[in-house]
């Protein structure tokens, strides 16, 4: 969840050696850019810079950004108390909120489950575990921020890092408490989300188990919002009579959400896998090899989103009542039961099984994607495939920055498209109605 900007949602990764900072706030020669970050479109920048895809006001509260994408700094947060919210949005990251709730939403739908309480609660206590690995990984960059980022709200003095410290577990504890009023599935997997964002921050970051770090965790966010969603219920397993007299094992619902929504979950840990793996490189520059890898990620991570098949609301109810009429026919007629099964060939795959309550449309062909969800998918691919592209033909930090921006940018597409192929259209279409919002407000904090 927090700490690099290869995760799509979260934190950032070094980007070299960043100037001083002026009395406007912004980073002088030498400043490395990132995709949303704090130099304007057109601003200038030193040996080794690179001007960022939307501007930003330097530290002043009131700053006016000019046209070449210089701020002035009109306002100061430094050293009063005026400064507070500001330094704390930046602090937080509270532009890259929006990228948190499409998890919850397409696991929710690629679980054949239609979003509800428990969802919302869900969403909940991955935004505060979200804003806590932001808050734990400036506490433990704060020594590198002293050199590189010297703006940056704990290095500057505007927050105390006891203040950032207190502020990751406090977040982490309501995080685990909204979770844990959701359901119990929820509580253990926000548990193992919380466990791998202090790990990423406190450790793994500057390993070579980062990007996988970051993979599983947006992968366990997908996956929250699976066994939130899922109606509650003893997580007992249940061992009804069939035909051949065995105990059959029947999951859990929880159980059974997180495996249905287990593929979509991958495919948004596989784009995070290969967003992370190349901004590693941002600030070095590398061989070709590296972008091209992560196109061809993206290419497969789309192809596999077109041919997966998604698990509509109204199948899943067939499924779920066909299930409940084999069960309650199991525990009322066994001897009926058996007799059928008697009737089937003795090296017949489904010989000793009840017959009755399997329907062929339990295993539909696989049907082809509607037009939403592949314009969806054209769009995050066109989105995170064109920077990569440019990086291929000329791997320079400038432009691996540029690829990894793309990347973070389509990762809304990307859930959107994963909501879609699941038979919830109008929920995609309200997660694309976050674009705008997720723009307007980088330009004022950025999300790095």
């Amino acid at each position: 969840m927090a700490g690099s900007v290869g995760d799509p949602a979260t934190g950032r990764v070094r980007t070299g050696g960043a100037g001083p900072t002026g009395a406007d706030g912004h980073t002088g020669a030498g400043g490395a850019a990132e995709s949303g970050g704090r130099t304007g479109a057109g601003g200038a920048s030193g040996s080794g810079g690179a001007t960022r895809d939307t501007g930003d006001t330097g530290a002043g509260a009131d700053g006016n950004r000019n046209d070449n994408g210089h701020g002035n700094g009109n306002g100061s947060d430094h050293g009063n108390g005026s400064g507070t919210g500001r330094a704390w949005a930046e602090l937080l990251r509270v532009s890259a909120l929006f990228s948190v709730p499409g998890d919850l939403l397409a696991g929710a739908t690629a679980a054949g489950h239609r979003p509800n309480h428990r969802t919302v609660l869900a969403t909940c206590a991955s935004l505060c575990l979200y804003e806590a690995g932001m808050a734990l990984n400036d506490w433990a960059d704060r020594d590198i921020d002293a050199v590189e980022r010297p703006d940056r709200p704990i290095p500057s003095g505007r927050i105390a890092p006891a203040a950032a410290l207190t502020a990751a577990g406090g977040l982490t504890v309501a995080g685990l408490a909204l979770a844990a009023a959701a359901s119990r599935p929820a509580l253990l997997t926000a548990t193992a989300l919380a466990a791998t964002v202090w790990a990423y921050d406190l450790h793994l970051k500057n390993t070579p188990m980062g990007p996988a770090a970051m993979a599983c965790a947006r992968t366990l966010d997908l996956l929250q919002g699976a066994v939130a969603t899922a109606p509650p219920g003893t997580t007992r397993p249940r061992w009804p009579v069939v035909a051949d007299g065995a105990d059959t094992l029947h999951p859990s619902a929880a159980a059974r959400s997180a495996r249905a929504a287990l593929p979509s979950a991958l495919l948004l840990g596989a784009h995070t896998l290969a967003v992370t793996t190349v901004s590693r490189r941002e600030a070095q520059g590398s061989s070709s090899a590296l972008p091209l890898a992560g196109l061809a990620a993206v290419a497969a991570v789309a192809g596999a989103a077109r041919v997966g098949r998604g698990r509509s609301r109204g199948r899943s109810r067939i499924r779920s009542e066909s299930r409940g009429r084999s069960e309650s026919r199991s525990r009322l007629r066994p001897s009926a039961y058996r007799s059928a099964a008697g009737h089937l060939s003795a090296g017949s795959p489904s010989a000793g099984r009840p017959s009755v309550g399997r329907p062929s449309a339990d295993r539909p062909a696989a049907p082809a994607p509607s037009p939403v969800t592949s314009a969806l998918l054209a769009g995050y691919a066109a989105t995170a495939a064109r920077p990569l592209l440019h990086a291929v033909l000329n791997p320079s930090p400038y432009f691996l920055q540029r690829a990894v921006g793309g990347g973070i940018r389509a990762m809304v597409p990307l859930q959107a498209a994963l909501t879609a192929r699941a038979g919830a259209p109008r929920t995609a279409a309200a997660l694309l109605a976050l674009i705008p919002a997720t723009r307007r407000l980088s330009r004022k904090v950025s999300p790095t």
